[in-house]
């Protein structure tokens, strides 16, 4: 049975890859790159595009685990602020931080951060105007860095409303939601805009969800490719 790593160090997302990835047919051995025993670099995410950087992950990954790795690159895209935090999602309460201080931080103290700063961007933008997307690009590539597949999905919605917003309903208030991560409490789900993401169960969630989709697509190109 071939070995697959799922190359992210965001247990988030390695729960959700893993789960999909577990519920399909595919004769596969699903792996994270905590399951190998060590611990491996993060390279530089320093592409211009989602294609970009889930491809400096996936063919550094496969190179130091010398086997095939998934990888991807996602991000929020907010119409009103002309398409960011976009490539720069994770880090965009940070980017003007030394990078000593950005390691100091926990995951769930960046993504708060994130939050805030997003919200106050946002600030005075009437709901209706708030429209946003989740964008998932995925990349399969081999330790000789042969690109095997790519994929992309997306997940369309609004970001809500901060309680102290005049304008704000107990539907269109965020954050809330106690499931996902990074952005995903002030996500509110298209078409109906009345719960977050974070709200949504995660089986639900991994049907419609933008990595969701992208993963969908990579299961089916996985079934034609005979992994190394």
């Amino acid at each position: 049975m071939p070995t697959l790593i799922l190359a992210t160090q965001n247990p988030g997302k390695v729960r959700e890859l893993e789960s999909m990835l577990r519920a399909s047919d595919l004769d596969i051995d699903i792996k994270g790159l905590d399951d190998l025993g060590q611990s491996f670099p993060e390279p530089v995410e320093d592409g211009g595009s989602f294609l970009a950087n889930a491809t400096i992950k996936a063919t550094a990954y496969a190179k130091l685990t010398n086997l095939p790795c998934l990888a991807d690159d996602s991000g929020l895209e907010i119409d009103p602020l002309e398409g960011r935090p976009g490539v720069n999602s994770s880090h965009y309460a940070v980017l003007d931080l030394p990078q000593d201080h950005q390691d100091a931080l926990s995951r769930e103290q960046r993504d708060s951060k994130n939050i805030d700063k997003v919200l106050e961007e946002l600030d005075a933008v009437p709901l209706d105007e708030r429209t946003a997307r989740f964008v998932c690009t995925m990349v399969l590539a081999t330790p000789s860095g042969e690109i095997l597949a790519t994929s992309q999905g997306t997940f369309e919605g609004r970001i809500g409303l901060p309680p102290t917003d005049p304008f704000a309903t107990p539907s269109t208030t965020v954050p809330r939601g106690d499931h996902g991560f990074g952005y995903d409490p002030i996500f509110l789900v298209s078409p109906e805009h009345d719960h977050t993401s974070a709200q949504l169960d995660p089986s639900e969630k991994n049907k419609i969800s933008h990595r969701a989709k992208a993963l969908s697509a990579m299961i089916e190109r996985l079934r034609t490719i005979d992994l190394p």
